[in-house]
């Protein structure tokens, strides 16, 4: 018997990031906050195409783009795992954490909304990775 899928994807279909990167983007955040670990199975193809209603050829190009970056593996006729771990988050993620929620918070308070919220952020870290591209 294999191991329990240890994620449940999510697809904001508004948000006009395309599936499949979606898909990548939860894996690698999954990762990085070590709900994922190296060993640790994704769920089937056909699972994740039941739960959030997408072409299989979606999920394939995301776990196959995944395996690419050397963070999965396939295994013929047991599915896909996970293969190697990202680097940790700082021990002061908690904190961080607090002062985002505190931070949206405050903007949901000023008026803004789910839409306006993410693409302040999304400007915020483009406005900092032209600055600083490493």
């Amino acid at each position: 018997m294999s191991p329990e899928p240890t994620i449940e994807f999510r697809l904001d279909r508004r948000s006009g990031v395309p599936a499949y990167r979606q898909i990548i983007d939860q894996v690698r955040q999954a990762l990085r906050l070590g709900i994922l670990r190296p060993g640790d199975q994704l769920p089937t193809v056909r699972d994740v195409v039941k739960q959030v209603a997408i072409n299989p050829n979606t999920v394939h190009r995301a776990y196959r783009d995944l395996e690419q970056q050397g963070l999965t593996e396939g295994r013929q006729g047991s599915g896909t795992f996970i293969k190697s771990a990202m680097p940790a988050m700082p021990d002061e993620l908690p904190v961080l954490q607090e002062q985002l929620a505190a931070w949206i918070h405050h903007a949901q308070k000023a008026g803004l909304g789910r839409e306006a919220i993410m693409a302040l952020i999304a400007e915020a870290m483009r406005s900092l990775e032209e600055e600083d591209p490493s």
